[in-house]
């Protein structure tokens, strides 16, 4: 069961019952995956293929050390015209991938193993109550457009002290074609309730210009 379908040569009735392997436990793995991940509709119709992909290519190299070169050097140029996706669509795509190697190797329970174990873990550690840590799900990415006539340097600390636990500055950048900068500040509220009024009363400091409160994640903190 665990043994390799494949011979020293590569029949096409093995490759085809390598293919319906791949495809349908591909989508069964990406069909479990959209419970917990937010994309689009085309996402998951990609990772459902990309183990079958995967798999015909490691199949049609099958030991060719120039054609695996060349494959590799395709795949790296896919890497490149790819738009960052989240933490969540990596790791979906990364183990489609990891059992699309072992289904065009041949080991076809291997690779339904693969998918479908990692399927349930991923839903399971998404439902228990770990890797959640209160003070950094109150963390929040402040963003303040002002004009480039005010001088920003404590012109809001006073607010800051009044509503915020803690702040911390994530940096400054021009925007507008140089007439307005943009702050950016990682805060706590002291009173999520209060969010409304802090920002009611950095308006009024502002000139009344754009003002984002937004859950704070580390890509944010790159302006």
């Amino acid at each position: 069961m665990f043994d390799s379908i494949y011979t020293s040569v590569v029949t096409s009735t093995q490759f085809f019952i390598m293919a319906a392997a791949a495809i349908v436990t591909g989508f069964i793995y990406s069909w479990l995956m959209s419970f917990k991940i937010r994309s689009k509709k085309r996402f998951f119709i990609v990772v459902a293929i990309v183990p079958f992909v995967v798999a015909a290519v490691i199949t049609f190299v099958n030991g060719n050390i120039g054609a695996g070169v060349a494959i590799g050097g395709a795949f790296s140029l896919i890497r490149f015209r790819s738009a960052q996706g989240s933490a969540d669509e990596i790791a979906a795509i990364l183990i489609a991938m990891g059992s699309g190697i072992a289904f065009g190797m041949g080991y076809i329970a291997y690779g339904v193993i693969i998918l479908l174990c990692m399927a349930v873990i991923f839903l399971v550690l998404s439902v228990l109550p770990i890797f959640e840590h209160k003070g950094m799900s109150e963390e929040r990415m402040l963003r303040i457009t002002i004009p480039e006539s005010l001088e920003y340097s404590g012109a809001f600390d006073d607010t800051f002290d009044h509503y915020l636990k803690s702040y911390e500055n994530a940096g400054v950048k021009t925007t507008g074609m140089g007439s307005m900068f943009r702050l950016s500040f990682k805060i706590v509220m002291k009173d999520p309730t209060e969010e409304k009024a802090f920002i009611d009363e950095l308006r009024t400091k502002n000139g009344n210009l754009e003002i984002a409160v937004l859950p704070y994640t580390e890509q944010q903190n790159q302006l």
